[in-house]
């Protein structure tokens, strides 16, 4: 768990780091205990209520500062989602960082069984078989509310038919803190970040 002291300095440098690579002022890294141990993170960017872009890993590999940073410019930047982006529309950015926990495998046979082991607008959720993997973080299941439609929409998202299954089939639950910038410092109303994030 990251304190809430530290999860609004990681979203305020989300933001910082997108305006230093477009022009802007040298953004400064936040350092110092969790911020400086390896961590696995998404980075969810809204322009004008419209996804720019969403990226991340879900396994932790680099200290969770420069993970931030580098899905922060990549969402903003690389994602195909991703709308061209000025210095001046920076600031109409809702921004958030999601840390997420480590993956829980969940024994399930089938679809069925995997469905009822998920705890819907708590659980993100990894499909994975042989090389193709998926994943929705918790907020989408404000999108997708019934846990046999999330799984059937992680399969299509994996270039599967959304009614697959084999006995390969692995599927991992997380959960995340979160921490919300939204645009022009407006009020955070609802930190929800809905759509197909991840």
């Amino acid at each position: 768990m990251l304190d809430e002291a530290d999860g609004q300095a990681l979203v305020r440098y989300a933001r910082a780091a997108i305006r230093e690579t477009l022009g802007g002022p040298a953004a400064e890294r936040p350092s110092g205990g969790a911020l400086d141990r390896p961590a696995a993170t998404f980075v969810t960017l809204r322009r004008h209520g419209r996804l720019q872009g969403c990226m991340g890993v879900i396994e932790a590999r680099r200290p969770l500062a420069d993970d931030v940073r580098d899905h922060a410019l990549a969402a903003a930047l690389d994602d195909p989602r991703a709308r061209p982006l000025s210095l001046a529309e920076v600031d109409d950015l809702d921004v958030e960082v999601s840390l997420l926990s480590p993956l829980e495998r969940v024994a399930a046979t089938d679809a069925d069984a995997a469905a009822a082991a998920l705890r819907p607008g708590v659980d993100g959720v990894v499909f994975s078989v042989g090389s193709r993997r998926s994943t929705y973080l918790p907020q989408v299941w404000a999108d997708m509310p019934e846990p046999l439609e999330f799984l059937r929409k992680l399969r299509a998202k994996a270039g599967l038919p959304a009614d697959f299954w084999s006995r390969d089939v692995v599927i991992y639950r997380y959960s995340v803190q979160k921490w919300r910038d939204a645009a022009g410092g407006a009020e955070d109303d609802d930190a929800e970040a809905k759509g197909a994030e991840a």
